[in-house]
Formats: C-alpha cells, structure tokens, sequence
C-alpha cells in the first residue's frame, strides 16, 4: 500500500519517472522493515520468552504473542519489532526453520495492515433477489 503511494507521487512528477528516486524508493522499502512475523508459536509461548529468544540478534523493542480474546489462548503467531533492520534481518535469517519452545517456527517481514473496515469476503452469494446468482423472482412463475 505505502509502496504504491509512493510510485504515484514519484510518476505525478511533471509525468515522468524519475529514475534514481524510484529506485531508491524501493531499495528502501524492501530492505527497512523493523518488524518480523512469527507463526507457528507453541501454545506456551507468551511474550516474555519470545522477546529472549530474539533477543540475542539484536535491541528487541516489543514482543507480542497474540491471544484469542474469547479463549485466552495464543493464537499461535507473534510479532517482533527491533530497533533496527540489520538486527531485524539478523533474526529473520537465524530463526526461520528453527524451533522454538518444541515447534519450528516460520520468521518473515511483518506486512502493515490495511487500514479501515475489514472485510469479510465481500458478497455471500445473495444478490436480494431470493436466489444465489439469479433465479427465484416472484413473477417468474416458480
């Protein structure tokens, strides 16, 4: 999303692209993330374990281990935000593939969630008319 906007602002520039500031604009946005995905947790991993295992690659800012708020239970993945990206990439290397507290777990970049209401698949197939995708009309003789 950021990505894109900034594409826009840079081709918007008197129509044409210029072509070092593009460049640069995505070499920095491919290699500046802080934050890191963890799937793939052990139920008993909680933040504080978490935040010491990636500890040793570097100034761990937060760790968090997301709960299910109706159970309580970890939803089995986390995030981890360091304050830097050599640190970042550091872990990203080391842990990917490694266990954890019993489990292999799986390390990536952490995508920025969209912003505004989340969507929950759009249409269900019900298009009002008293069928899926066309049919039953009161006048139609059924």
């Amino acid at each position: 999303m950021a990505f894109s906007g900034k594409l826009g602002s840079l081709l918007r520039q008197n129509g044409q692209i210029p072509m070092t500031s593009m460049l640069n604009s995505i070499r920095f946005m491919s290699t500046s993330s802080k934050k890191l995905f963890i799937g793939g947790l052990s139920y008993g991993t909680d933040d504080q374990s978490l935040k010491e295992a990636f500890s040793g690659f570097g100034d761990v800012i937060e760790a968090r281990v997301i709960i299910d708020r109706d159970t309580g239970r970890s939803r089995g993945f986390g995030f981890v935000n360091f304050a830097d990206d050599a640190s970042a990439s550091n872990a990203l290397s080391a842990m990917d593939g490694q266990e954890l507290n019993g489990r292999n777990v799986r390390v990536s970049y952490a995508n920025e969630r969209p912003s505004g209401p989340r969507s929950f698949g759009g249409n269900s197939g019900f298009n009002g008319d008293g069928g899926f995708g066309g049919g039953f009309r009161g006048d139609s003789g059924y």
